[in-house]
């Protein structure tokens, strides 16, 4: 019965996996938020499908009740946290929050088969980062004057990294970590929302060269201290990030060319520099003349990834603790051996998804400072989840960084969720202005047609022009 039980559910957990993606890609099709209710709702009941299956899977094979117990934790946590945005906040996207959930039982599944003690410390993490994130579209909407500090974000940023590299405790040959009363941060996971949140104050109203130089050398201050402290995978985040800012912000192709010609010429000095990037590279270019090695854990990912085929090979029913450091660096490859390839492919499309709501968010906002933050949020976020998922499967060398929502990882979950919620507060933003415009333009015409009367028709054809410019 068992054995029915778990080759059924790997076809069946793919196949809710790859609904619930295409009612995500289907929500593109409205511009309004009410016309996607349906969407919403058949989304939340999938997620729930594919959450109680795996862990229905987990329970068959392990025989533990304790199992049970802890998926039924996680499912009043993620309905929670759907159901009180909704209520608190009924102009924000559902679309990202259903994404955010999905990502996060996602996370929770693979956690508890590698690791039920590292599954545990996520929840927990999880459940006090959602608490915090949900304070944070009202701060976003209610305090204007975070436009106005554009210093103070550099400052804290460049404070917060550059405390690390001096009194920072290494891991793993990167100094990235200080810990504080027992509980260990990695600082620079939350100085990648200051640095977004400072370029969008230094250039959302003026761009011109000097204020280009300027955000420059502040953001190359911060790439090299990181650089410094050989945390170079977020260095190249914070790096990606300001050249794709300054040219949203400037529309102009020479800073993308100058950044590439830049990029290139510092990966090939970090080559050069750094004797474990050096390493890196090799184990990338052929793991298998170092398999020993360096290149154990890139072999080992690839041997996971091929093993589990199309539809995995089933909850614990493969080996991912074989790779060192799975839950963190390699947990992409966790999933593709034991889900499957489809399963895997339709997360990739899931974050691509939520990738693009958040590009749509940033496009139909009127205020600058905030489209930037969303664009550079956005950038953010898909960066990161390129470099983990390219370093897993060897298209590009590892750099460390995490899977957002998979990982195991307290500042990642934490950093990414307050992220996703900035950009809630955001989209609220929008929704306010487009209601705005609507009212403005039905008060003009309501005005026109009683003007017409008056013979002031051209008086206010010229305001109603006006107003739709601004």
């Amino acid at each position: 019965m068992e054995l029915y039980i778990t080759e059924i559910s790997r076809y069946l957990i793919t196949i809710l996996l790859a609904l619930y993606t295409i009612e995500g890609f289907m929500a593109f099709r409205y511009r309004e938020e009410e016309k996607r209710n349906g969407i919403y709702i058949r989304q939340n009941l999938l997620m729930f499908c594919v959450h109680f299956s795996c862990f229905m899977v987990i329970c068959f094979q392990t025989g533990k009740i304790q199992y049970l117990f802890f998926y039924m934790f996680q499912q009043i946590l993620l309905f929670a946290t759907i159901m009180l945005f909704r209520m608190i906040y009924p102009k924000g996207n559902r679309l990202i929050v259903n994404n955010m959930c999905m990502l996060l039982s996602i996370g929770f599944v693979i956690l508890t088969r590698i690791s039920y003690e590292k599954a545990i410390k996520q929840f927990f993490i999880v459940t006090v980062s959602i608490a915090v994130g949900m304070v944070v579209p009202y701060v976003v909407n209610q305090l204007a004057f975070l436009k106005k500090l554009t210093w103070v974000y550099a400052a804290v940023g460049l404070g917060a990294i550059g405390i690390v590299l001096a009194l920072g405790s290494v891991t793993r040959g990167s100094r990235i970590s200080y810990s504080v009363a027992g509980i260990t941060f990695q600082p620079s996971e939350f100085v990648k929302i200051l640095f977004v949140f400072f370029l969008a104050g230094a250039l959302y109203e003026t761009n011109d060269i000097l204020r280009v130089a300027l955000t420059a050398v502040i953001a190359g201050a911060h790439v090299l201290i990181l650089v410094a402290s050989k945390d170079l995978g977020s260095a190249l985040i914070f790096f990606i990030v300001y050249v794709f800012m300054v040219y949203i912000a400037t529309r102009k192709w020479i800073y993308l060319l100058l950044g590439s010609v830049g990029g290139c010429g510092a990966a090939v000095f970090a080559y050069q520099l750094f004797n474990h990037v050096q390493v890196r590279v090799q184990a990338w270019r052929d793991p298998w003349s170092c398999i020993d090695d360096a290149g154990f854990q890139i072999a080992q990912s690839l041997f996971a990834i091929s093993s589990g085929g199309w539809f995995g090979l089933g909850l614990f029913r493969g080996n991912p603790t074989a790779i060192p450091f799975v839950e963190a660096d390699f947990v992409f490859s966790a999933v593709a051996e034991e889900l499957g390839i489809a399963f895997a492919m339709c997360m990739i499309l899931i974050c691509i998804g939520t990738f693009i709501m958040m590009m749509l968010t940033a496009a139909g906002l009127k205020d600058r400072f905030y489209q930037l933050i969303a664009f550079g949020l956005g950038i953010t976020y898909i960066f990161q989840v390129f470099l983990t998922i390219g370093g897993g499967t060897k298209f590009i060398p590892m750099t460390g960084i995490t899977l957002p929502f998979i990982s195991y990882g307290g500042s990642s979950i934490l950093t990414t969720l307050i992220m996703f919620f900035v950009i809630e507060g955001i989209y609220i933003i929008r929704q306010s202005e487009e209601e705005k415009i609507v009212r403005t333009k039905k008060r003009i015409r309501g005005e026109k047609s009683r003007a017409v009367r008056g013979g002031k028709k051209q008086k206010y054809a010229d305001e109603e022009d006006e107003e739709e410019d601004d």
